[in-house]
């Protein structure tokens, strides 16, 4: 029999794990990106334990352990460079089962895309969800350059501002703009080491954190009206907001060219909608729960919904049955990550200096009573466990059924 036909609308990393779960399940699937190749346009992204085991499922969780740098202590520090509560990789493993592993996100599209056929992956093809189909009736139908794909299951992965979104759901409300926007830089480590942290000052955060590859991960966010950008350039702006601030900031800004360095508006789907699918087709990632980067699980996220969805939706599965219950599944969880986040957000956005006086104290008094109570922030989330076994662990349960078999007989 012919395999059903999957089409992954865009390439980030909750169409890709989508599409490698659904293809390790025995769909047929292809990758449909509007840009000319596969490298994305971004810089780093943090992959927390909760992905690491989803990756589990799919058999790429170990190969992305293997480039964790985060080793020994880290945690928040103020501008002036003074510890404002500290955390460190053990104690996060021993809570979580793992510790964040920072990667840039070229080499996790890379790890992905290679567990796709040559053939499942089209680049420089602009799509378009026509017809989302019915689950039980007729297929979903996506328009490209080169003709119409009809298709068994269409899955949106084109992001926060999603074309596929709005075709399902075209009176709900768009994602709103967060109040901040962020920068984003991959440069050579600077010669002097440093501990892994975030520095949270008055409506401003930088980050700093170690790549496996000898380079470093840094990021920046502030508030700032909506579209604003410097009259200059962007690092003469960096410099303007975070120069004065502890090292190695100042010598991190001063390395990187001004072309290198990415800025992006911050906007979050804060109003849930009321389900991640209709008919044939279903969101995955940004399009369907767009979140501030304050707790770094939007990717995160994104790979557990391609996770679950090729879960629920096996080939021989009743799709409407399979997508409702990918939509209970994530809607709930999602939804209140995504509230999480925008608290955490409005703590970063603070500009009184009373009200950051108290928010640092309070941080502060809290570590003081161990890197658990700091941790605490993700219980129920980075504690997360995919809903199956690896497909290596079924491989040997079936393995052994068979075994039993031949027994049997």
């Amino acid at each position: 029999m012919d395999k059903p036909h999957a089409v992954v609308v865009g390439s980030g990393v909750g169409g890709l794990t989508a599409a490698v779960a659904l293809y390790r399940s025995g769909w047929e699937v292809t990758v449909l990106e509007r840009a000319a190749s596969l490298e994305p346009v971004g810089a780093g992204i943090s992959l927390a334990p909760n992905s690491q085991r989803a990756l589990d499922v799919v058999g790429l969780g170990d190969r992305i352990r293997s480039l964790a740098a985060w080793q020994g202590d880290g945690g928040m520090r103020g501008p002036s460079g003074r510890w404002i509560s500290r955390t460190d990789s053990a104690a996060a493993t021993e809570r979580f089962g793992g510790s964040l592993v920072l990667l840039h996100r070229a080499t996790l599209i890379g790890v992905l895309a290679a567990e796709l056929p040559v053939s499942g992956i089209r680049t420089g093809t602009a799509a378009k969800v026509v017809d989302p189909g019915t689950a039980g009736g007729a297929r979903a139908v996506v328009e490209t350059p080169t003709g119409n794909i009809e298709a068994d299951l269409v899955i949106g992965a084109d992001g926060v501002n999603s074309a596929v979104r709005t075709l399902l759901f075209p009176d709900h409300p768009r994602p709103s703009y967060a109040g901040f926007t962020t920068w984003r830089v991959v440069v050579p480590a600077p010669d002097q080491p440093f501990a892994p942290h975030e520095t949270w000052g008055r409506g401003a955060l930088w980050g700093t954190q170690p790549l496996k590859d000898g380079r470093i991960y840094a990021y920046a966010a502030a508030v700032a009206p909506a579209g604003a950008r410097a009259a200059d350039d962007e690092k003469a702006e960096l410099l303007r907001r975070f120069g004065d601030w502890h090292d190695p900031i100042p010598g991190i800004i001063a390395a990187v060219e001004p072309g290198q360095i990415l800025r992006n508006d911050v906007h979050h789907l804060l109003d849930p909608l009321p389900a991640f699918h209709r008919g044939r087709t279903v969101l995955v990632g940004d399009c369907a729960h767009a979140m501030a980067p304050s707790l770094g699980q939007g990717g995160n996220q994104a790979i557990e919904d391609g996770i679950v969805l090729a879960h629920h939706a096996t080939p021989d599965a009743d799709l409407g049955a399979a997508l409702a219950a990918y939509s209970a599944d994530r809607l709930p969880r999602t939804s209140a990550i995504v509230r999480k986040a925008a608290q955490t957000a409005r703590l970063m956005s603070l500009t009184n200096a009373p009200a950051v006086a108290v928010r640092d104290t309070l941080m502060s008094v809290a570590s003081r009573f161990g890197p658990a109570l700091v941790l605490r922030t993700f219980d129920g989330i980075m504690d997360w466990q995919p809903p199956q076994h690896t497909y290596a662990a079924r491989t040997q349960d079936t393995n052994t059924a068979r075994a039993n078999r031949r027994e049997t007989l």
